[in-house]
């Protein structure tokens, strides 16, 4: 009998994990398979119960960014009836297995989502499932993103705004008014000089020329059709010419209107005579330089001439 007993010990072989050996046959558990003399995962199972889980997830995780963004919809959702909306789609024939397999890919798919999505039971006992915060933040629009941001930081926002606006609007000011001033002394001088040559030429034709010009036809072809809306440009240069004193201005009848008029008040040109005294002092620089070269010359010659003696 001790013999009979060790001979069945050394033939028998140890019952597999995930499986159930009765009377020397081994049945493996749901959601497993044979392969031999073991059980492994049946991989039919279990990809179907993994995408039956991302559904869900996707299922819920949008709804709940939908209320959060729109205000539309819930936040919970039956466990119940978020099968019977997913049984709409006939999920057993989309993934397509046999009933008893599907239920097992079911069973798996809920033991996932009770550990990745946020769970509690109603009043009359029934399981709500909602999406996680931390995840339902992948599945909101950029947009919506961009609105939640910008709401939970509006006390910070709205006085940075307030101060670039300001800091903006002060550098365009500052911008806008040395423009002005750069533009209203470059209009000034070309005034000046055209009263100037208008002047010195009115003197040549023995005062058959006008020596005055009226200030609006000045303006009217000096300034850009643009720079004509803008009236604060030519009142600058207005200003500059009244407090120059070679300038003189007054009203004027011209063909029948009153004009106020502008004329080049000194005797000669200033300009002309800086331009002749310049020209009179590189004369003399000239001068100068051309006498000491001769005196080099000389003095050259003398020490050649005293060399050859």
């Amino acid at each position: 009998m001790a013999v009979l007993t060790s001979t069945v010990t050394d033939v028998c072989e140890p019952c597999p994990s995930n499986g159930v050996c009765h009377e020397g046959k081994l049945d493996c558990l749901r959601g497993y398979r044979k392969l031999g003399k073991s059980c492994v995962e049946d991989g039919d199972i279990d990809e179907t119960a993994k995408k039956l889980a991302k559904l869900i997830e996707i299922r819920l995780c949008e709804a709940y960014a939908q209320y959060l963004c729109e205000g539309v919809g819930t936040a919970w959702v039956g466990e119940e009836e978020l099968w019977n909306r997913l049984d709409e789609f006939k999920l057993v024939e989309r993934f397509g297995l046999a009933d008893a397999k599907f239920m097992h890919a079911k069973e798996r798919a809920v033991e996932t989502i009770d550990k990745l999505l946020e769970t509690r039971p109603t009043n009359i006992g029934i399981k709500e499932l909602k999406c996680p915060e931390l995840l339902v933040e992948r599945y909101k629009p950029i947009t919506c993103r961009i609105r939640q941001w910008i709401a939970k930081h509006a006390l910070v926002l709205v006085p940075i705004c307030a101060l670039l606006l300001g800091c903006t609007l002060i550098l365009f000011r500052i911008r806008q008014r040395h423009y002005l001033s750069a533009r209203a002394e470059h209009l000034y001088n070309k005034v000046c000089d055209i009263l100037e040559e208008n002047a010195l030429v009115s003197r040549s034709v023995k005062g058959e020329g006008e020596p005055w010009v009226v200030a609006s036809w000045l303006r009217d072809d000096l300034l850009l059709p643009r720079e004509r809306r803008d009236p604060s440009l030519w009142k600058k240069v207005e200003e500059l010419v009244q407090e120059d004193s070679r300038l003189d201005q007054y009203p004027k009848m011209v063909k029948g209107e009153l004009k106020v008029v502008w004329e080049w008040q000194v005797e000669g040109s200033l300009s002309a005579l800086a331009k002749r005294k310049k020209g009179e002092e590189s004369k003399q620089k000239l001068n100068e330089s051309t006498s000491t070269s001769s005196i080099q010359q000389r003095l050259a010659s003398k020490d050649s001439e005293a060399l050859k003696c």
